[in-house]
């Protein structure tokens, strides 16, 4: 960690500005914490009406105390706070938390206080956490500098956990359900309005420590996408893993309306792409963030997460498969020999597959349960085990039971976990340090979790970006400026001319070959040309053509266009029709989707998302996601799609968007005709909108 972060998680020295001889205030819970829990630092209570508080010697003002503390708690009004920050960076103070509110949360009043606040503060190289921050805390060192009530409630207890939220109520209640479950946290930190010091910078901190083995974060924004990126790839190298709650779906700019993408992706998308990139799992909820926490801590390989079920009760068995059906948790396919030796220990009742049934003689036969584990660690297909124990009484050795799940996980270094609805029963697992949970959909989701977070960390990539090229042009393009631009980047363009006159129209047909085109009025301000009737389809004559460009000079006038164009283009006939779209979102950069295309794409929404730059092996394993995804590998009379070549063109308008991102806003391309196997996919209708200048 840095002197920064030193200041803040192992100060020599602490002052408390605004301190209290009263606990349960703001500031005076800081100091009750840090002579509670361990602190062996200096505290230097600061309140000029006391001389003593909490049974520290209490000073009238920062001066008085004659050296400069590390760090310093600013626990008084918002009007106060900024003096008190100028006398903590003039004193050489190195990091301060801020705890007042009343700041950018208020409005702009408040933001341009809050913005005083960090200039004052950085000038002299102090680092604020804040304002309006629950604080921070090192329950290693018990530098607690965290106002949260919590803490009184449940006892704190060091831990390989760091909790980093933006939220001070997000911080506690993964902490005291963590705690409540017997699990030690080192790190607990609410950021608050994040002015300085962030969530994301502090994330990238506690990553450094080599006994924080799982790091919590809760984001209601990403300002800091780089921190925390890093933050990942620190956590990584060692093996430990982030789990995120990102809150709140922010609306990106104003996105024109001609961009389908742009609507269909959202920031959203964006943040789902940004954190899957590095290894970042995002959980939907608190019970998310923390319910795989015992397999994380364990560290077990997941392998490809095939896992086994288990039950002495049929229908849990049942219940389970069904449950990693819909978490998409593979069972095993056991190997013969491993179901040849199972057949031999299970009752001729039992079921000797997956699931597998050791029914009610697990009552009577002690060495059954041992036997079957070991049959299973020996089949390269068993990755996971899960352990359903729906009833336990007198008859079942539990202890037994539980002794075996944890010598058989640490032996054969495999995730297990289990699954009681008994207290008395979870209570013999924890003791042996088996994971276990309430119910099976608990022990499933958990599993299914922790596997598929490490496959996302076994993916991720630090990618950077090249450096950004202009475009010339601002706003929304016309169809041939954009077919010209996406030829640019490398995309199969459909064969076209751009023509201003019924003859150009006439000749563009001839210099096409005569072949059947399409004719449809082409202007920037009309983006959506079919609603307007301004394509023309499947022309097979001069005549036709000519009737077809009159008509759309016709409307555009109407329309109040003043450059009419047409464009006639070949008519391209694919074996589907997908669309490919680009939105670069203003922090993550460009954001390709891909779906299934025609007029009915906003209405299916079948699409998924990758962010720039992306592999074509990235892209179908993307589109594998997608409901329509059979069709790539043929169904029924229908030949296999080429996938091949749709992901070339996936990456290469993701390549040529990461070069532009600063000019580029959205690309649609709708349709993308894509042929049958080796025979390719071309562009055939697109519209692109440029950055204002």
């Amino acid at each position: 960690m840095t002197e920064t972060f030193k200041s803040l998680f192992s100060p020599a020295s602490v002052a408390v500005i605004g301190a209290s001889d009263n606990r349960n205030k703001v500031g005076g819970r800081p100091i009750h914490y840090m002579r509670t829990f361990g602190y062996q630092g200096e505290v230097f209570p600061v309140n000029p009406a006391r001389s003593t508080i909490q049974g520290y010697r209490a000073y009238p003002d920062l001066g008085a105390i004659g050296k400069a503390p590390d760090a310093a708690v600013i626990a008084v009004s918002g009007e106060a706070a900024l003096e008190q920050v100028r006398r903590c960076a003039e004193a050489g103070v190195k990091a301060a938390v801020i705890m007042a509110s009343g700041f950018a949360e208020t409005g702009a009043a408040g933001r341009q206080r809050q913005q005083e606040l960090v200039s004052v503060a950085n000038a002299s190289g102090m680092r604020l956490v804040g304002p309006n921050a629950q604080g921070t805390a090192n329950f290693a060192s018990g530098a607690v500098l965290n106002f949260s009530t919590m803490f009184m409630e449940v006892a704190p207890q060091d831990g390989p956990i760091a909790i980093i939220s933006q939220s001070g109520a997000a911080s506690v209640m993964p902490y005291a359900l963590l705690r409540q479950s017997g699990y030690g946290v080192r790190y607990l930190v609410a950021t608050g309005n994040d002015a300085d010091l962030d969530a994301c910078a502090l994330a990238a901190a506690v990553a450094t420590d080599a006994d924080v083995r799982l790091i919590l974060v809760y984001l209601e924004s990403i300002s800091d996408p780089a921190q925390l990126a890093q933050a990942a790839e620190l956590a990584r190298a060692r093996g430990a893993s982030i789990v995120a709650i990102k809150a709140g779906n922010s609306q990106r700019g104003a996105q024109a309306a001609a961009s389908h993408t742009g609507a269909l992706v959202g920031n959203d998308a964006a943040i789902d792409a940004f954190l899957a990139r590095h290894g970042i799992w995002r959980a939907g909820d608190i019970g998310e963030l923390v319910r795989a926490v015992p397999l994380y801590l364990q560290g077990h390989a997941a392998g490809q997460g095939r896992t086994v079920v288990m039950s002495h009760s049929g229908a849990v068995g049942v219940m389970a498969a069904d449950l990693a059906e819909r978490h998409a948790l593979p069972l095993a396919e056991l190997q013969p020999a491993t179901l040849g030796e199972l057949g031999a220990i299970l009752p001729e009742f039992g079921t000797a597959s997956n699931p597998l049934d050791m029914t009610a003689a697990l009552l009577g036969k002690g060495d059954m349960f041992p036997r079957v584990l070991h049959a299973l660690g020996a089949d390269p297909q068993a990755d996971m085990v899960m352990v359903g124990i729906p009833v336990a009484g007198p008859g079942y050795d539990v202890e037994a039971l539980a002794r075996d799940a944890a010598s058989f996980s640490t032996a054969q270094g495999k995730p297990l976990v289990a699954s009681a609805p008994q207290q008395t029963v979870r209570e013999v697992f924890v003791r042996h340090g088996v994971p276990v949970f309430v119910t099976e959909a608990d022990a499933v989701a958990a599993l299914a979790q922790y596997a598929a977070h490490h496959r996302l960390e076994a993916a991720a990539v630090n990618a950077g970006w090249p450096r950004t090229a202009p475009l010339a042009g601002s706003g929304l393009q016309d169809e041939a400026r954009s077919l010209a631009l996406l030829a640019e980047a490398g995309l199969p363009v459909v064969p076209y001319r751009l023509c201003t006159s019924v003859e150009e129209a006439v000749a563009a047909f001839g210099a096409l070959g005569g072949v059947p085109v399409v004719v449809k009025g082409c202007a920037a301000e009309v983006p959506h040309k079919s609603e307007h009737g301004l394509v023309h389809l499947r022309l097979t004559d001069a005549a036709g053509a000519a009737r077809a460009a009159q008509d759309c000079f016709e409307k555009l006038q109407r329309l109040g266009v003043a450059s009419r164009c047409v464009v006639v283009a070949a008519m391209v006939k694919g074996r589907h029709e997908f669309a490919l779209g680009v939105s670069v979102d203003p922090v993550f950069g460009p954001l390709v989707m891909i779906g299934e295309g025609g007029t009915l794409l906003e209405l299916r929404k079948d699409i998924v998302t990758l962010l720039a730059p992306f592999t074509a092996e990235d892209v179908k394993a993307a589109c594998a996601r997608l409901r329509l995804a059979p069709l790539f590998k043929g169904y029924r009379d229908i030949p296999a799609l080429d996938l091949d070549a749709m992901a070339t063109a996936a990456v290469a308008l993701g390549n040529w968007a990461l070069r532009h991102r600063t000019a580029l806003k959205s690309v649609d391309i709708n349709p993308l005709m894509v042929m049958a196997a080796g025979e390719g996919a071309v562009a055939v209708d697109a519209v692109m909108e440029l950055q204002e200048h």
